[in-house]
């Protein structure tokens, strides 16, 4: 039926993160349940230091949780087991970081072309370019290309190997508002096209117009959830 709720692709149930800085204790989660459904697109909002990125590093097999467990597509993940973890990250989830991280001696293809030769069912990486509209800046270099431009191959790289979750942290928080609309054009097409279910991180209240839903964040926990009943386009968005 059309209007059955997606199934949930990813959950996470009372994660508490807390870090020791000498006689201190840190507690970046407190408490967490969060679930991400299928083909959704959901924007974690909140100041720096609130907990974003350390949960969606728990989320992506990046980091562990102190308390918790996550579970993807109901199973749980074995969140201590490195070999696994590696397996879960290599062959379910994409991510693109606020810092491009690409090779620089490699062109965009080949940039690409690393994620690909491990993955196991990828997509040719003229095709992943293709999606962020880099068709035609595929054999340029890192230095040749602006930085929109390389954030855009950084998500091509990321979804070249087709994952089931997208996990974005800051995608434009290194960029001008105009250049980041571009940058969230080729993240929601990935999301509606492909249907990869995406989590987004920004301390931009505008981005979170674009979502199906939006997490607020404050001091380790989620404060408050909200549900957007029309997405707003990129390039409707005034930064």
């Amino acid at each position: 039926m059309e209007n059955e709720t997606p199934a949930i692709a990813l959950e996470a149930r009372d994660l508490t993160k807390t870090y020791r800085m000498g006689t201190v204790e840190v507690h970046a989660l407190r408490g967490v349940d969060v679930e991400l459904r299928e083909g959704e697109l959901m924007v974690l909002l909140g100041p720096s230091g609130s907990g974003k990125s350390t949960l969606l590093n728990i989320l992506g097999g990046l980091d562990t949780p102190t308390s918790g467990t996550v579970l993807f597509r109901d199973r749980a993940l074995l969140l201590g087991r490195e070999r696994a973890m590696n397996l879960y990250r290599r062959n379910h989830v994409g991510f693109v970081f606020q810092f491009y991280n690409l090779i620089p001696s490699l062109t965009a293809r080949e940039n690409v072309a690393l994620v690909t030769e491990i993955a196991r069912d990828p997509m040719p990486p003229s095709e992943a370019l293709t999606m962020v509209g880099l068709a035609d800046r595929m054999d340029h270099f890192p230095a040749q290309l602006s930085g929109g431009e390389q954030q855009r191959v950084a998500i091509a790289r990321a979804i070249a190997k087709r994952p089931d979750l997208l996990l974005c942290d800051e995608p434009t928080g290194a960029l001008d508002s105009k250049t980041g609309i571009l940058v969230l054009d080729a993240i929601l097409r990935i999301n509606r096209e492909l249907g990869t279910t995406t989590a987004l991180i920004t301390h931009n209240a505008v981005i979170a117009e674009i979502a199906n839903r939006v997490l607020y964040f404050a001091d380790g926990r989620i404060v408050e959830t909200r549900r957007n009943t029309v997405q707003r386009a990129p390039a409707e968005l005034s930064w």
